[in-house]
């Protein structure tokens, strides 16, 4: 597996990780690809600073040594990193807003999350940038970090996202949604079949020298692919 390099320097590294590969090894199966295993094959020490969810796409920052590893938790912790997702979904009813409503794990699905007002708090930023009839390109900004928010909160306000096997529409976007076919395919394979989450942006303080980081990972191919046909079949 080839990772794109975003940003590198003697103390961090970001990369753009594909979809569907973990960010660090499965408990029950190491032998998973994983980012920090692909790293940690050319560097001796890599930290995990942060996760996305396995099906996420986008920018990923990793430490390069325990002390910077340890700045950079802190500065999560206290929400002076900002991170921005891209979301393909239903359109929602307000084009922005803020979304804060408490998540916590389901007691009936292990795995699952949902809004429950004992829950930690959690509070989503976002923007539509594009609408596209009843669909939408959303620009989602985090001030918390909980398991599975963005597509928690989005689902919450009616605009799950496309593909989520979890929270959203469908577990895969094929063209025949949007158009149809005269012949439709023996065997039709989706344009997308993984959450329709990218991880847009991240913007820092450099632990060491102070100097502002921006590192963006651009829309992924499959992504790209939805909307041209999308754009393409309703407008």
């Amino acid at each position: 597996m080839r990772l794109k390099i975003l940003y590198e320097d003697s103390d961090i590294i970001a990369v753009n990780k594909p979809a569907s590969v973990l960010t660090v090894p499965d408990r029950f199966d190491p032998t998973q690809k994983n980012i920090r295993g692909v790293l940690r094959k050319k560097y001796d020490d890599i930290f995990v600073v942060h996760r996305l969810d396995r099906e996420t796409s986008g920018v990923i920052l990793f430490a390069k040594n325990a002390e910077v590893h340890k700045i950079l938790n802190e500065a999560f912790s206290d929400r002076s990193i900002d991170k921005t997702y891209l979301a393909l979904t239903q359109k929602p009813v307000e084009p922005k807003g803020v979304i804060e409503e408490n998540i916590a794990e389901s007691l009936k699905s292990p795995g699952r999350y949902e809004i429950k007002s004992k829950g930690k708090p959690s509070i989503s930023e976002y923007e539509v940038l594009e609408t596209y009839r009843n669909f939408a390109l959303i620009k989602v900004k985090i001030l918390t970090g909980r398991t599975h928010q963005i597509r928690v909160h989005l689902k919450h306000i009616g605009a799950p996202l496309l593909v989520d096997s979890k929270y959203g529409l469908s577990d895969s976007f094929y063209l025949s949604s949007i158009k149809r076919l005269r012949k439709r395919p023996e065997i039709e394979r989706p344009l997308i079949h993984r959450c329709s989450l990218h991880a847009h942006t991240i913007t820092f303080k450099h632990p060491i020298d102070g100097d502002q980081i921006h590192v963006k990972a651009p829309l992924p191919k499959d992504m790209r692919a939805v909307i041209s046909q999308i754009k393409k079949n309703l407008s």
